[in-house]
Order: C-alpha cells, then sequence, then structure tokens
C-alpha cells in the first residue's frame, strides 16, 4: 500500500509541477517533447514554458540555445522556465540566473493536490461561464486580479474569442451581487482538473468568493470521475489554499527568458 501511495505522489507531483506538460492541446498549441525537457507552446507569442528539464550540467547552455532556436523560428522573444523539486542537473535555478535569466515576479509556488471536497460558500453563485459575454468578464477579472501589463492584456483580449471557441479549458466564475468576482481557467486530465489562474478582484476579497470558486470546480472534477484538483500556489493563493485542504507535494521556481529583448 504504502508503494502504491508513493507512485501516486510521484504522479500528482509531476503533474502539478509541470501541469501544461499534461493538459489538453488546443488547435493552436503546440508541446515539443524531448529526453531533455518538454517546451509548451501556447496562443500568444508570449505564452511559453520550459518544464520537466532532466540533462547533464554540461549541457546547460547547448539546451539553453536549442530553446531559445525553437522560439526564435517560432516569431517568440521570451519564455519561463518552471524548475521543479526533481528537475536536473541539481541547482539548475542557479545555473540559469547565472546565464542571465531573472526570476519572475512570483518566483517560487508550491505544487498542490486535493483529494477530498473543499467547504462550501453559501450564498455565492458560482458555476461555469454560459457565454462569451460571461467568459470575457471572467478574463476582465483574471487581468485586474494578476495586474496583467497593457500590452499582454491587449493581446489576450484580441485572441480571447478564438481562444472561447477553441481551448480546451474551462472557465468557473463566481458572483457576487450580479457582479463576476472571481474566475478560474481549469483543464481534464485523467488525474483530476488542472487549476489556473484562480483570482477575485480586491474589493470583493475576504466574502468566500474564490472558496466558491474552487467547490464549483471540485463539482466539476467529481462529474467527470476525477475527484482531485491540482495546482500551483504562489504567495498569495498558496495559505488559502491550504487552509481548504491542498497539500503540498513539490515545488516550482519560475524563471523568464526574455532572449529577444536582446536582440532588438
Amino acid at each position: 500500500m504504502n508503494r502504491v501511495r508513493v507512485s501516486v505522489t510521484r504522479v500528482l507531483r509531476e503533474i502539478a509541477e509541470y501541469p501544461n506538460s499534461f493538459g489538453p492541446l488546443g488547435p493552436t498549441d503546440e508541446r515539443i517533447e524531448t529526453d531533455r525537457y518538454t517546451l509548451c507552446i501556447g496562443l500568444g507569442k508570449t505564452w511559453n514554458t520550459v518544464q520537466r528539464q532532466r540533462f547533464p550540467r554540461k549541457e546547460v547552455d547547448e539546451v539553453l540555445e536549442e530553446v531559445r532556436s525553437l522560439l526564435r523560428a517560432r516569431g517568440r522573444p521570451c519564455t519561463q522556465w518552471e524548475v521543479g523539486s526533481a528537475a536536473e542537473p541539481p541547482r539548475l535555478v542557479d545555473l540559469l540566473v547565472a546565464r542571465g535569466l531573472v526570476r519572475d515576479k512570483d518566483p517560487y509556488t508550491v505544487a498542490l493536490v486535493l483529494t477530498a471536497p473543499p467547504p462550501p460558500a453559501p450564498g455565492i453563485v458560482a458555476r461555469r461561464v454560459d457565454t462569451f459575454e460571461e467568459y470575457a468578464a471572467a478574463n476582465d477579472v483574471q487581468w485586474q486580479a494578476f495586474e496583467m501589463p497593457e500590452d499582454e492584456v491587449a493581446e489576450a483580449r484580441s485572441l480571447l474569442w478564438q481562444r472561447w471557441h477553441e481551448a480546451p479549458t474551462i472557465m468557473h466564475a463566481a458572483w457576487l451581487e450580479g457582479e463576476i468576482v472571481s474566475a478560474g481557467t481549469c483543464a481534464p486530465t485523467p488525474h483530476g482538473l488542472l487549476l489556473y489562474g484562480g483570482a477575485t478582484v480586491s474589493h470583493a476579497r475576504g466574502r468566500g468568493a474564490y472558496r466558491a470558486l474552487l467547490r464549483a470546480r471540485w463539482d466539476e472534477a467529481v462529474a467527470r470521475s476525477t475527484p482531485a484538483l491540482i495546482t500551483q500556489g504562489g504567495s498569495m493563493s498558496r495559505p488559502i489554499l491550504e487552509r481548504v485542504g491542498f497539500e503540498p507535494v513539490g515545488h516550482v521556481h519560475v524563471l523568464l527568458d526574455e532572449f529577444g529583448k536582446s536582440n532588438a
């Protein structure tokens, strides 16, 4: 029984640390899987991330240039590197920082898994969005809450209709007094729902909207016969997630490689 539990924990840890390596792909998404890393490329030129690193220390420069070349060929000027608990080589974060990568604005997240129902939030409506108008409003909540730069918001807004029709993800929202105040994206996998971008606007925090959003996503996972929520918690969301029962299973350091700017 212990061996089975360890195996399950390893699987969930890897999914939680590297969700984009396991989630469903949209029609324009690309996932390049090699023996040394997985490069995930999404809709929008800045949506890129390097995950599942496993290569010798002596190959750091070679891998870094290989990733940059792949992205330059696709007209993409930057990428995140998400370095998880079991990444190889050891001290990969330090090696990448020494080569000019910088820590992202929320540079450390904890991989989290929930396998029991979170508490309900009475009096708050939370459900999947039904219309494009609701979807657009939910995205606005995420952009505001995460203080996305204006140029990134403009690009995301230009792609919103396409994402509504093509993205393999699901959007849930929570309403207070008729207003969408909390929103989050999720993606189905055979092991549970991957959660992304759960956020609440500042004037509605502390009123249970985020808890209601989590419960709606749990109910979605149960309805799909995959009763687990898998996510990452940064400095703001981790305390909330752990209070409702999420268990830490690993960690991720997040770096940003803006190689395109140096070539401008």
